[in-house]
């Protein structure tokens, strides 16, 4: 009997230790992979925002295809659709993580909208054509169709801008980045995009205001708590 206890001990112990280890991983691969753009170049000649991504985050990154399992078996999460080369990600990145660990949620589901080349990997893309509308460029992926359909209530508006700065309805949805929801019972139930009113450019310093407004912003959303999920 006392060999069993021991043995079980030792099991209990192991599936503890490597469960640890899995989602240190996964933390550990999200830091670098936002780190890693760090003094970079954007296609548009700018230089990337530093950002500092703590060892201890709550980011496990995932397929769209893994949250509409998570959907239609009626889980409770928390689900970040963005990209390491999105600079409004950047933008609210850290405080997100900051403000996840004080809530001690435990996973926050990552989605890339981009690969690692800035090319779309899961949404529609629509272009105005010659005569001013909305075309069609590529089509987006099945399951973020179902994600529409689930998520279609908190989302805003697909628009486009034309020369004239006018904004152009292509007649449905859509997913920005960074978006981070809060899914209960597999109904979405809050979105956020982290950001403050008072930063209009997404290169813009972040200031001590900016800052605080991110924070009340995280504080709001990730009140909602989901279970033993997060």
């Amino acid at each position: 009997m006392r060999s069993k206890l021991i043995l079980l001990t030792i099991t209990i112990i192991s599936v503890l230790t490597l469960t640890g280890c899995t989602n240190n991983k996964e933390a550990i691969a999200f830091k670098n992979d936002y780190e890693s753009l760090n003094g970079e170049i954007d296609k548009k000649g700018k230089e990337y925002r530093k950002v500092t991504i703590s060892e201890n985050n709550p980011f496990v990154t995932v397929t769209a295809e893994d949250i509409v399992k998570k959907i239609d078996n009626k889980e409770s999460f928390y689900v970040y659709f963005g990209s390491k080369s999105c600079p409004w990600c950047r933008s609210v990145i850290e405080k997100a993580i900051e403000v996840a660990n004080d809530y001690e949620i435990k996973t926050i589901y990552n989605v890339d909208i981009w690969d690692d080349n800035g090319n779309e990997i899961l949404r529609d893309v629509y272009k105005l054509n010659d005569e001013g509308n909305p075309e069609l460029e590529k089509e987006g992926t099945d399951e973020y169709k179902k994600l529409l359909e689930t998520f279609g209530d908190l989302l805003r508006d697909y628009t486009i801008e034309n020369d004239n700065k006018e904004k152009i309805s292509v007649g449905e949805k859509r997913i920005y980045a960074p978006n981070f929801i809060y899914v209960k019972d597999g109904k979405a139930k809050k979105l956020t995009n982290g950001k403050s009113e008072k930063q209009k450019d997404s290169h813009d310093e972040l200031t001590k205001e900016i800052l605080a407004d991110e924070q009340a912003v995280f504080e709001d959303f990730f009140a909602e708590t989901c279970d033993e999920e997060c």
